[in-house]
């Protein structure tokens, strides 16, 4: 099932009619909640996707800043958003899909099976001319049910022990992963063995995934050759979740580390690296 959508093709199948679920997902560290920016100018029909709260579980305490919801909670969320059994869906966002595949990874989990992220996001679709709808959108509630499972998952012990038969990928800037800097969490540097892979060198200079090739020639360049198997993690699951994407379009299989480095730093039983080596 193809993982991109372009804001062309995307435009051309809501102006036929055809059912599509679009769902925008604006979050940054700087900015998490983009209610505003959604009321402000929106793909028409787009529904608002809350990243903390309805991409994330905070009841859930020692598995990092955004662990995954429940099932139940999952499924409330899409039928909220009104997806159907057997919608395509559609995410999107304004930061290179770096947010919204996210949702894109976490609807694929619950069994959604055609989701696509707009390759290079709102900028993409604004650049080719294609209208925005202002307030809010409320969708008719939808019958979907979350029945996680449909990708690999890695707990923090998972992912202690993966560098030594694979290959571990922090998809966070590489100053975080040398402990140059931490500005939110209580250690600084890189799980032992993991290798520095940020999840901004997936995008090209518009902010869209390079291609295939070009993703598996960088991921090649960080080790991740031959039939090893990939895992990724982040700060707190989120921008890992655009490295698992980044990799589908490469070819290559990935799981997710959700708690990542946001729940490993905060383990003080947990070793930690720094520099510029997966180990040091």
């Amino acid at each position: 099932m193809p993982i991109l959508i372009t804001a062309d093709d995307l435009a051309a199948r809501l102006a036929s009619g055809e059912r599509i679920v679009v769902l925008d997902v604006r979050w940054s560290l700087a900015e998490p909640d983009g209610t505003e920016a959604y009321r402000a100018g929106h793909i028409p029909g787009a529904v608002y996707v809350d990243l903390d709260h309805e991409l994330a579980d905070h009841d859930v305490t020692g598995e990092g800043r955004h662990p995954l919801p429940t099932e139940v909670a999952f499924t409330g969320a899409m039928r909220r958003w009104g997806v159907r059994d057997g919608d395509t869906v559609v995410v999107m966002d304004d930061l290179g899909n770096q947010s919204s595949a996210r949702a894109w990874w976490l609807l694929r989990h619950a069994g959604v099976a055609d989701v696509r992220m707009l390759d290079g996001g709102l900028d993409a679709w604004r650049a080719a001319g294609h209208p925005l709808e202002t307030g809010d959108v409320t969708s008719e509630t939808g019958d979907a049910t979350a029945r996680f499972g449909g990708m690999p998952v890695i707990g923090i012990d998972g992912a202690a022990a993966f560098p030594a038969t694979g290959v571990l990928l922090d998809a966070r800037g590489a100053p975080r992963y040398r402990g140059e800097v931490e500005p939110i969490d209580p250690r600084a540097g890189h799980i032992p063995g993991a290798r520095s892979a940020p999840s901004g060198e997936n995008l090209d200079a518009d902010g869209r995934f390079k291609s295939a090739e070009a993703l598996r020639e960088h991921f090649a360049s960080v080790g991740v050759i031959g039939e090893a198997p990939v895992a990724a993690y982040c700060g707190s699951g989120v921008t890992a979740a655009h490295e698992v994407a980044a990799l589908a379009i490469a070819g290559i299989d990935a799981a997710l580390y959700p708690g990542s480095w946001s729940q490993w730093s905060n383990d003080e039983t947990r070793p930690v690296a720094t520099g510029a080596s997966p180990v040091e």
